[in-house]
């Protein structure tokens, strides 16, 4: 075994992160980012330095997991779902099931939250339950207490800040109760095999998979198809597509952004 497979070994062990999910130039570009700040020639090395140094492995963790989000990334994906995806679901059952996987620290499910506690200030019949989960349970930890910093509310309006959140003495805010009482924060491993739940009429899952091989995209959009309803809706990021294997599982609802309907087999 080799310094590489030997210092894939050993992350998996300590820090629960299967490589074989990723891609392998992933795992190496990450890696050498972290040889090279830790002044570490090789992977031999690096393992060594890792043993010696256990701070290090948070840092490695974060680096493998990178958690780039914001409160209504992609402006346009969620124009689409308060003009047009949770009204259409909305039309059918009062209350929803819907599921943020890969949350990161939280934005995309208080992102979402807002929008249904909108829809809810208009008819009190209706009502959701958003399960947001992600792998790193640093960042659930995060995004339970949902603390963010000025520069996180930037595409947020002041009637929105005002409505969802509390400033804090040290100039940062927290999300309201009322918020957080629509979502359930849980650790979950994508690549379990199993769903969060099922039954679920929304599922998001965007900008997480384009660190994965093919293979484990395939296995992951039909994890997803068994656990959607059977108009149920799937949202990916703009930068990533359907494998060949699984593009007949769903139908396109708007191909731009990504946004796809369940396609019930025969």
């Amino acid at each position: 075994m080799d310094g590489f497979d030997l210092l894939k070994r050993y992350i998996e062990q300590t820090l629960k992160i299967q490589c074989g999910n990723y891609k392998e130039d992933y795992i190496k570009r990450r890696l050498l980012s972290r040889m090279r700040s830790t002044n570490t020639a090789d992977y031999n090395e690096y393992l060594r330095y890792l043993k010696a140094n256990p701070p290090e492995l948070e840092v490695l963790r974060k680096a493998l997991t990178i958690n780039v989000t914001e409160f209504f990334r992609d402006g346009d994906v969620y124009d689409i779902l308060r003009k047009e995806v949770l009204p259409d679901l909305f039309a059918k059952r009062k209350r929803l099931r819907i599921w943020c996987a890969g949350c990161s620290t939280g934005e995309e499910p208080y992102s979402i939250a807002m929008i249904i506690h909108e829809i809810m200030a208009q008819n009190k019949e209706i009502s959701g339950q958003i399960f947001a989960t992600d792998i790193d349970k640093v960042v659930l930890a995060k995004a339970q207490e949902g603390v963010y910093s000025p520069k996180a509310m930037a595409k947020l309006s002041e009637s929105q800040i005002r409505r969802h959140f509390t400033k804090m003495p040290d100039g940062n805010y927290q999300v309201k109760d009322h918020l957080k009482e629509l979502i359930r924060f849980r650790p979950h491993d994508l690549m379990s095999g199993a769903p969060i739940s099922r039954w679920l009429d929304l599922i998001t899952c965007r900008n997480v998979t384009i660190y994965f091989t093919e293979k484990q995209k395939d296995d992951l959009a039909r994890l997803f198809h068994g656990a959607l309803v059977s108009d149920g809706y799937y949202i990916m990021g703009k930068t990533e597509y359907l494998g060949r294997q699984v593009e007949n599982l769903f139908t396109a609802r708007n191909s731009v952004q990504k946004v796809f309907v369940k396609k019930e087999q025969p």
